[in-house]
């Protein structure tokens, strides 16, 4: 399901930011993202949404990231590598698998994320588990 079409468009105040490649919608906890079907998301298509965000992701602040994969595309699983290396403002991730193989995907890039990473089968599981993450309580408190 696209978030623009789930209840939670309704309940949590967001952002979009649409790019060639996809759509991204930035709420106060977390970026959602849903990428077009048959792309190859690489090096320089992460620099690049990274900069997209530079006003809303500041130093300091830390985000949850959601893939909401609803369209088939490959993902090179040793951009978490690289990512981990180079950027500390994420929390957590949720990847979003509608199918099985997508699943099997999501549970090879888990090895290559330091963080947590949860593979979920659903919008409403990925932003539930995302909303109750220790990590976020202790930010705010």
């Amino acid at each position: 399901m696209k978030f623009e079409n789930s209840k939670y468009s309704d309940l949590l105040e967001y952002k979009k930011i649409s790019l060639p490649y996809g759509n991204f919608y930035i709420t106060k906890m977390f970026i959602i993202s849903e990428l077009k079907e048959g792309i190859h998301v690489d090096h320089a298509m992460v620099s690049e949404i990274i900069s997209k965000f530079s006003d809303e992701i500041t130093i300091g602040l830390k985000v949850g990231y959601i893939a909401n994969r609803i369209n088939s595309y490959s993902f090179d699983p040793q951009l978490w590598l690289d990512f981990n290396n180079d950027h500390d403002f994420l929390i957590a991730t949720a990847i979003i698998s509608y199918n099985e193989l997508n699943y099997m995907n999501a549970t090879i890039e888990k090895q290559f994320f330091k963080k947590s990473l949860k593979r979920c089968h659903s919008l409403e599981e990925a932003i539930e588990w995302m909303q109750g993450l220790e990590e976020f309580e202790l930010i705010t408190n």
